[in-house]
């Protein structure tokens, strides 16, 4: 029987974003002159080895996905979510576009030093990893596009060509152990942690 569409259990609500809780995802591209931006998102999800993201068109991710079609999509834990919230206020476009102006960005090339994180070499792709996080995974990108209902956005398809994971987070040599591993979650525009485990799927492996 389907409810009355007047219960008191909900109410139709319009919030500005619909960041009802996702991993945040520190992304790095190529720069025209071969130094590495990081552009903080917080809209992503994984397919097999197929990564889709969202982002704003007017930062610097974009431009450098567009020219340089390679990536690294690089996961923080909690612990990470003040390095995460410096490079926040910042942007890799030189002079910052108006939209970003008016939200109070700025401009800073230097974004590991911004954040205080820590390039480490990747082993194809030419944009670095960021080395505190503990996943880093090495992309192509396959596919742009602008969603026609809302044009200020791009969604970008990227592959994973290699996966790699902090030591203290692998078991059985090729899993990620869940019970170690915690992704920063960006839920309404605040972080957070996992909490405590509640069970796990019939198609888990481990």
């Amino acid at each position: 029987m389907i409810q009355n569409s007047m219960s008191q259990r909900d109410q139709e609500i319009k919030p500005k974003i619909l960041y009802y809780g996702t991993p945040v995802v520190l992304l790095n591209s190529l720069n025209e002159d071969g130094t590495t931006n990081i552009t903080p998102i917080s809209s992503s999800w994984g397919l097999g080895d197929c990564i889709v993201m969202g982002f704003g068109l007017g930062g610097k991710a974009i431009e450098n996905l567009q020219r340089e079609p390679e990536c690294v999509v690089n996961i923080p834990d909690p612990s990470l979510w003040r390095n995460v919230e410096a490079l926040a206020p910042f942007t890799g476009r030189n002079p910052v576009p108006d939209s970003k102006q008016d939200s109070g960005f700025c401009y800073e090339k230097d974004k590991y030093s911004a954040s205080g994180l820590t390039p480490k070499e990747s082993k194809t792709v030419k944009p670095s990893r960021i080395d505190e996080c503990p996943l880093q995974i090495e992309a192509q990108v396959k596919n742009i596009r602008i969603p026609e209902h809302n044009p200020v956005f791009g969604i970008v398809e990227v592959q994973a060509v290699h996966v790699h994971a902090h030591k203290n987070i692998i078991m059985d040599h090729h899993h990620v152990d869940p019970s170690k591993w915690s992704p920063l979650i960006y839920n309404f525009r605040h972080y957070f942690g996992l909490g405590d485990e509640l069970g796990k799927t019939f198609r888990a492996e481990i």
